[in-house]
This record gives structure tokens, sequence and C-alpha cells, in this order.
């Protein structure tokens, strides 16, 4: 049973929540039912602890990520392809929304209570959960216009009266901050009145009514259900636009704050330990700021790396990365960055503002367009538009700088990746990037989609075969992050909170020092961000230090180091 204590603490985060939207009854009410959720479910469960080590690695992807021809359920055809070929070195996995969806490929959710049909039922998330610890999404900010919820809405009927949100023609919307560019508000008659209904992203994406009460107590019977089939890590998608005031940017609300802070609470007293992950993909001191004072996201994704270090390979200059990642505070205990290059959606570009000017920013788009990008884009306070993101795989935007015509496309794309990886916090790896997959141009046709260009499905008997084929571009990119990551979980120096340290070697150089916890190794990572031989000096007490990725390293008569086009080495003191 829970403490007085730690009801009174829920109380308190609810209060803070809905003091102006509700009375005291209702909070108690409320509270009771949230203490009540949490006993029942710590009287049917044991204790359980999570420890984020160096063996931690994440694979992002989708349910049919991988799908037979003759089998329906591709959850169990992904498994088996995860047991032998992806299991030694990842022990975590996302699964992107696996729920039935309208559209946005499984963000579009029609019920969060079922699994779509195609991927297979709750016990293939269970017992796939023994395997590997999950990450599921909790689409929270909205929910399909084609879903019961919706319905019910329409019809005032529960789950769905009262849960989403719809503004009066007075709600000042001039400052509000959106990541689409398709118009925010539809003008609905219900109820005998008219009022519009929010769409933050699409119009098929209605936005939930977070001033309900009820809204966020289903969400915490959500996330309790999630746990009861085996999940234990969740993905707060969009969480920033939750909460919405008239004449502000609607985004980063301090409501939302509150929200957030309640359900690390809720996360924290339960007895099977799960993590809060914040998917903010904003500019950097936004995103920070889901850390809280420790009292937020568990982790948040490092979204400002993926564009810094494409940028950096694509101009063969470090200055942007090192400048940012000289400056990113270190995560403290309980906390760490989910690092990443690529995922389902495309290249963020919200992340670089403040980080790269608008001159910078145009010529790596331009960049990004030669090498086949296309751009979805932002609305600004309902008027210009922007780039908000840059589609295409990362397979593709590392193909070609404007150094050389792809001759070390091979070698970039490898390094990245050894830069993420060796980088304080979680590596999360997308599926396809461990293939180097290209752009999904016939798909997009069909679509129209932007982002369709980056969510290739693999046929298995195809992926198998490439994978069985030495020569392969597949199975030469699947050795070689394989291998980063088997070296990378056996460093302790590796582990998520281990210090860094930036080491300056010029810049065309990307250099950082990690030290483990216990100050017993000491790993230097050093990368080749250019198309040509680099040589450079180090401290001598780290010329003793052997390369983790077995390169011999060459030394020059001055005792400088020569590392090769886009080549990195990890060198370390044990």
């Amino acid at each position: 049973m829970l403490s007085k204590t730690n009801q009174k603490k829920i109380y308190s985060r609810l209060n803070n929540i809905y003091q102006s939207h509700c009375n005291k009854e209702d909070v108690n009410f409320y509270t009771s039912e949230v203490v009540q959720l949490l006993n029942q479910f710590n009287q049917k469960n044991k204790k359980k602890i999570k420890n984020i080590t160096e063996k931690t690695s994440m694979l992002i992807c989708y349910g049919d990520s991988i799908f037979a021809q003759n089998q329906k359920h591709s959850i169990k055809v992904f498994k088996n392809f995860f047991q032998k070929r992806l299991s030694k070195n990842f022990n975590t996995v996302h699964f992107l929304p696996f729920y039935p969806s309208s559209s946005d490929s499984g963000f579009a959710v029609k019920d969060h209570y079922k699994i779509d049909g195609r991927l297979g039922n709750w016990s293939d998330i269970k017992s796939f959960s023994k395997k590997s610890d999950i990450m599921a999404d909790i689409v929270i900010n909205h929910s399909s216009a084609r879903g019961l919820w919706f319905k019910n809405f329409l019809r005032a009927k529960r789950p769905g009266k009262d849960y989403f949100l719809t503004v009066d023609s007075k709600f000042n919307t001039s400052k509000v901050i959106r990541p689409r560019d398709h118009k925010l508000l539809k003008k609905i008659n219900i109820f005998n009145k008219t009022d519009y209904l929010w769409r933050t992203f699409s119009p098929d994406q209605l936005d939930l009514n977070f001033k309900n009460p009820a809204v966020l107590l289903r969400f915490i019977k959500i996330m309790i259900n999630l746990i009861n089939h085996g999940v234990t890590i969740f993905r707060l998608d969009a969480i920033a636009y939750l909460w919405k005031e008239s004449g502000t940017k609607c985004i980063n609300l301090s409501k939302t704050h509150e929200i957030i802070k309640l359900l690390r609470m809720i996360s924290g007293l339960l007895n099977t330990q799960t993590l809060i992950v914040t998917e903010t993909n904003l500019p950097e001191k936004e995103n920070l700021s889901y850390f809280g004072k420790n009292d937020e996201a568990n982790w948040i994704y490092n979204f400002s790396l993926p564009p810094l270090l494409i940028h950096a390979f694509l101009f063969e200059n470090n200055s942007y990365l090192y400048n940012w990642s000289k400056k990113l505070p270190k995560s403290k205990n309980g906390n760490c960055y989910l690092n990443f290059i690529a995922s389902h959606d495309g290249i963020g570009m919200r992340p670089t503002e403040g980080l790269l000017s608008n001159k910078v920013l145009k010529d790596f788009l331009n960049r990004l367009k030669k090498n086949g990008s296309k751009f979805s884009y932002r609305k600004i306070q309902n008027k210009s538009k922007k780039v908000y993101e840059a589609n295409i795989t990362v397979f593709d935007a590392l193909k070609k700088t404007n150094y050389d015509n792809g001759k070390f496309a091979f070698e970039r794309y490898i390094s990245a990746h050894s830069v993420m990886i060796a980088f304080e916090g979680v590596p999360a790896i997308y599926f396809n990037s461990m293939f180097g997959t290209s752009n999904d141009e016939a798909k997009f046709v069909i679509t129209g989609n932007n982002r369709d260009v980056n969510r290739y499905k693999w046929n298995l008997k195809n992926i198998s075969n490439k994978l069985n084929n030495k020569d392969s571009k597949e199975n030469y990119f699947y050795k070689k992050i394989s291998n980063l990551l088997s070296i990378k979980k056996k460093q302790k120096a590796f582990h998520p909170n281990a210090s860094r340290e930036n080491i300056n070697l010029g810049p065309k150089i990307f250099s950082f020092k990690r030290e483990s916890i216990d100050k017993k190794q000491t790993i230097i990572c050093i990368t080749n961000l250019s198309s040509k031989m680099q040589y450079f000096k180090l401290n001598q007490k780290f010329l003793k230090y052997k390369d983790l990725l077995g390169s011999k390293i060459f030394f020059t008569l001055d005792k400088r180091i020569k590392l090769d086009p886009c080549q990195t080495i990890w060198l370390s003191n044990r």
C-alpha cells in the first residue's frame, strides 16, 4: 500500500495541474483513483529493478520492419530475426506504435488497448519482453479522428466524452508554434454550438483535452496496461504540445512539465521499475528542460546530435558539433541521453536553432537536397513556413560531400555511427540503419508522404539473402555496426553516465575522452571527419593505449598519429 506521504505527493501533483480547472473534491477523486491503480498493481507484482549499463543499446523498429509472405503476425517474424541476428548486441527494442491506426505509420491511434492484427497480439509483445526490454509509444498528445474515442466524443459517450480539445473563436492562436503547415483548427458544429477542433499534426490526429483529468487518468491506465504486457520504457510522443493556453506558444507550458513530473512519480512508485522518455524535437535549451530537476524524463532524445554530426561530416568541419558538445551538460544519475542518428522520422532541423546560422543551415539543406533529401515544413505563427526536418536516410545523407563524390561513403557512414555509439548516453540505432538502407523512392511515389522514404519494410527472404551474401552492402554495414556494439558493451568507460570531455585536435578531427565511473578505464575516441589523411599529436601517456577497433596505429617521425580518410579509433588504457 502506498504510504500517506506518497498519496499526498500524488495529490499535490494533481492539484498543481488542475487547481484552476477542478474543485478540491475532483482532485481528491482522481487522487484516490490513481492511488487505487497503483495499489492494485503493486499487490500483484514483485519489485523489479532495471539496470542501465554499458551493455544497454536500443534498436528502433516497426512491428513490421520485417515481414514474411506467408506469416500473418510480423512481430513473430521480427522476433525470430532479432534472436538470430541482433539480440547479442541489443538488449532493448523500441517498437514504434503497434496499435490499430488510421494514418501516420501508427501515430494516429484508434485504440490504445489493442494490437494491430497484422502485427500480432498482446501475447507476442509479452513473449518478446522475456528476451528484451521493450520501449513503446504512449501517443499522448492526440488520437485518431476515426477511433472509438472520437466516435464517443461526438455522441457524449464514455470513453471519449470531453476527451478532445475544442476552442472557441476567441482563443488566440497567433503565437502558436507548430511542427506542420496544415490548417490548425477545424470548425465543428456540436452540441448546439460552434467550436474548433485542434489538430497539431494532421487533420486525422485530433489533440486531446488534458484540462479534463479523466484524459490523464486514462493514459495512466494505458501505461499500466502496457506494463502488464511486458513494456517497461515509455516514449511520450509529441509531449511538448500537450497543454494549450490562449495567447501562448502552446508548447512547453508549465502544466505539461507538471504532467510529466506526475508520470515520473507514478513510474517510481510502481514495483516494476519503468523509465519515462520524452520526445521533444526542439531547440537545445527547450529539449534539456525535460530533465527537470531530475524529476521529469529519465531519458531525453539527444536531438541536436544527428544534424550536427551529419553536418560535421558533410562539411569536414567539427566547429558546430564541437562547440555544442563542449557545452552539453553531464547527465545526472537516473537520467541519460538517448543518442541516435536516424529514426523513423527525418533529420530534425529545429534542434539546430541557435546552433547553426541561417547561412550555414541553408548550405546544409542544399547539400542534403543534392543527396536526395525531401523536406517537411512547419508554420511559424500561422504565417511563414520553415524546414522542420530533412526526409532522407542517413546513408543517403552522408553519401556525397562537397569534397568527394561518394568515394568514402561507406567509411563516413560507419564512423558517424562510431561517434554516436561512443558518445555519452544510450545508443539507439534505427533498424534500417543496420543495413545502410537507401531512400525508399518507390513507396514515396505511392503514398506521397515524405517520411516514407525512410520507412522501408524488409521481406524476410530478401534481407536474409542480403546478409548471407558476404559481398552485399547490407552485410558489410550489419557486420561493422554489430562489431562496434559488441566492443562497446564490454567497456566500463562507455557506461551511459561515464564522463565525457572534448579534446581539440583541429577542425577536421572530432575527439572526446570517456572515463569510467570508477576512474579505472579511459577511452579516447578520435574520428577523421575529412576525405583526406589527417595527422595529429596526443599527450604522450595516450600513445601507449591500444585501439579497441583493431587498427594498427601509424606514427610519423615526429610522433604524430596518422588517420585515414573518415577513420575512427577508440584508444583505451585497458
